[in-house]
């Protein structure tokens, strides 16, 4: 495994390449290989590990007993998931990680992360520092696709989500990971209605959109970004 590309990762940033090779060993890591579509953690489960995505991405997913699936999240490449289950032992999930797309994933046993070794023990206070870090950003994002779909109308989330992604860009002009799907599921409404409300806000002037490019037009006298 290129060890030289995890100390890029978050999870591992302040260690050298050794010194991540070390962890790996230290924390029973395993490369596993996922199919688009593929369940990695499902829901009702319980972990012992969390994943680091190596390549592709990972869409953490909640569906409700009537069949309505919702994004909370998309992993990608650096990112980890699964931790805050990993780090609760016996707590079932109420999400799954789903293989967005063909996906490499690394699964590291949290529960030697938490216990010093004799072996690595030097570098866990790094991993820890680390793994909070990420679990703040985590609370973060989660916090922002609350505001952004606390609007009862679907053009107040959309107003909300795209807002956010131009200030995010420092451009009105910008690119969303989402597919259609992907982004009603995230927004919490109805694909089709979705799609009908950004075309009246394209005919209204507020938006240029061409799949998951999107202008957002000033109006006259607002400032740019």
């Amino acid at each position: 495994m290129n060890t030289a590309f995890l100390t890029d990762i978050v999870l591992f940033r302040g260690m050298a390449a050794s010194e991540a090779e070390s962890i790996l060993r230290c924390l029973d890591a395993e490369k596993k290989r996922f199919d688009r579509g593929s369940v990695i953690f499902r829901a009702g489960d319980t972990i012992t590990s969390m994943g680091v995505v190596l390549s592709g991405g990972v869409s953490i997913e909640y569906d409700d007993v009537w069949g309505n699936k919702s994004i909370l999240d998309k992993v990608g490449p650096g990112q980890v998931f699964g931790e805050t289950y990993a780090c609760a032992p016996g707590e079932p999930l109420m999400i799954s990680a789903v293989a967005a797309e063909t996906a490499e994933i690394l699964l590291l046993n949290v529960g030697r992360m938490l216990t010093v070794c004799t072996n690595a023990c030097e570098f866990h206070g790094k991993l820890i520092r680390n793994l909070l870090a990420i679990s703040a950003e985590k609370n973060l994002r989660l916090s922002r696709r609350i505001f952004h779909t606390s609007s009862k109308t679907i053009r107040g989330r959309l107003l909300s989500y795209l807002s956010y992604q131009a200030k995010l860009n420092g451009s009105r002009d910008f690119e969303i990971a989402f597919n259609r799907q992907q982004l009603a599921d995230y927004l919490s409404v109805d694909r089709s209605a979705m799609s009908n409300e950004l075309s009246k806000m394209r005919r209204d002037g507020l938006i240029r959109v061409e799949r998951g490019r999107f202008s957002l037009i000033a109006m006259d006298g607002e400032e740019d970004l």
